[in-house]
């Protein structure tokens, strides 16, 4: 994460919010003019920028249409020790995130720069999402039949229902229909309505205006204005709560939406592909979904096989993952030989693509030799009691630039996947991380303690919830960490699972 820019002439402000965002672990960067602002804004750019209105030279004015200019989705925040209605509307006519006058409180700065951090990352996150396709790769039957269909859909903005096992590749199908549409050239916005709390997923999908309720301190836009002309792809529709199936029925129906606080209703030329892993069919009987809604997303359905209907596509995979891992990571690809191979291949791989395509990063790193053996495998693996797979979980993630990188954890039952990973290989995270950090150095890949810790975080967060099954008041007593640490965490990592106790 980028650090927050300061910009005021009165040095005792800068000295304030700097000790104050340092307590937050959040890294700042000062400057006593504008001038020196604006220099800097050649060779760097801040997550959130907080100015002074007033200063000697060119004001805090003057560097907010600079800012709005060249970085229109970069939160600016003005403060002055004149909070006068010209002021005030000068800054937000100017796109000002938030006025803020002098004398101010400091926890409510605080939050007022984290609010407008959330936003900045959020914004971040839709606008560098992965602008090419990743490559879907299969010979089997089944995935024959796939490739047909996205063929078939090419040109046609019809809705489409993904279904298919967790892991098997749900989004990037969504990807190839919106890339082979006529919508290509137009924004493709994901969001996974499971990972979202109940109570923020309106105004994600939707929007707010300012006011609308408490914390909402600017208007912004939601999923569907982002995705306007392109594409909106809903991952676990199966999870979206039900009073909110009622307003995306009505946006598919006729069109129309309001944002949350609206009043007046914006028109969608949004094309929306869903893809869940539940039997919604059987939720409809139960209740928990709308047939109406079911009707319409089920326009045209796709189902994705899991790994083990293409077990013939599984040596195809684990030699690109094999190489895609080695290329991240600047070494030489290792290679399987015929009897692994054939082991992989007979496993159920509860995690599908995404479980193997951890291991493949787990062997890349870890696997003594450039021919990995069966014995070579993570242990879980290899175990003699029916050679039982590793569930998904044994791998936690860490991402950076569309690249996965597998750290074994311990398992939560305290069976054989937690021992093996505490006591035969005690320190095998650490290594995997310095090789996961060197490889991004060496890469020339910026802000590495922001992006791994944010993954460290994600990984210590869905452990701790999966030893308390999802009880994240639980959680935060065993991380060490306050329920309203945890609780904005859970939102800003997009993890889901979580419950209140």
């Amino acid at each position: 994460m980028k650090p927050i820019w300061i910009v005021d002439d009165d040095e005792s402000i800068r000295w304030v919010l700097e000790k104050a965002l340092a307590r937050e672990n959040l890294a700042t960067k000062s400057f006593a003019n504008a001038r020196d602002a604006i220099a800097a804004l050649e060779f760097e750019t801040p997550q959130v920028l907080v100015s002074d209105i007033r200063m000697p030279g060119d004001s805090g004015l003057d560097l907010l249409q600079l800012v709005k200019s060249r970085f229109p989705g970069l939160p600016v925040i003005i403060i002055t020790a004149f909070s006068d209605l010209d002021s005030a509307v000068a800054a937000f006519q100017g796109g000002a995130f938030e006025y803020l006058a002098k004398p101010f409180d400091i926890d409510k700065a605080v939050e007022l720069i984290r609010r407008a951090l959330d936003e900045s990352l959020r914004e971040t996150s839709v606008e560098s999402g992965p602008s090419e396709t990743p490559e879907i790769l299969g010979q089997a039957p089944a995935m024959q039949e796939v490739f047909r269909a996205i063929g078939r859909l090419s040109q046609s903005n019809v809705t489409v229902l993904i279904t298919g096992e967790s892991g098997s590749g749900k989004e990037l199908v969504a990807r190839a229909l919106h890339k082979h549409s006529p919508r290509a050239q137009q924004p493709f916005i994901a969001l996974n309505t499971a990972a979202i709390p109940k109570d923020l997923l309106e105004s994600e999908l939707f929007g707010h205006e300012r006011g609308a309720f408490t914390g909402a301190q600017t208007t912004r836009r939601g999923r569907f204005e982002q995705a306007e002309n392109g594409t909106l792809f809903l991952d676990e529709i199966g999870d979206m709560p039900f009073d909110l199936q009622t307003r995306l029925l009505r946006v598919l129906s006729d069109g129309h939406f309001y944002r949350v606080g609206g009043h007046q209703p914006l028109k969608a030329n949004v094309r929306v592909i869903t893809a869940t892993h539940q039997n919604l069919e059987q939720r409809v009987r139960e209740g928990l979904f709308r047939e109406d809604l079911y009707h319409r997303l089920n326009v045209i359905r796709l189902r994705l096989p899991s790994l083990r209907e293409r077990r013939e596509d599984i040596p195809i995979l684990v030699r690109h993952f094999l190489v895609q891992s080695a290329k991240q990571l600047g070494v030489e690809a290792k290679r399987m030989s015929d009897a692994t191979l054939q082991f992989l291949s007979g496993l159920d791989l509860p995690g599908n693509v995404r479980q193997l395509e951890n291991l493949c990063n787990w062997i890349t790193v870890m696997a003594p030799g450039q021919t990995v053996e069966v014995k070579d495998l993570p242990l879980e693996l290899t175990q003699e009691q029916g050679h039982a797979p590793a569930p998904a979980e044994s791998y936690a993630p860490i991402q950076h630039h569309g690249t996965v990188m597998a750290m074994p954890v311990a398992d939560s039952g305290g069976g054989s996947g937690g021992a093996h990973a505490s006591a035969g290989a005690p320190d095998a995270w650490l290594g995997l991380l310095e090789a996961q950090a060197a490889s991004m150095l060496s890469g020339g890949q910026q802000e590495v303690m922001a992006v791994l810790g944010r993954q460290f975080e994600s990984a210590l967060i869905r452990t701790a919830l999966k030893h308390t099954h999802g009880r994240k008041n639980d959680a935060a007593v065993r991380l060490g960490i306050g329920r309203n640490t945890i609780t904005r965490k859970i939102a800003e990592l997009g993890i889901d699972g979580a419950k209140d106790d």
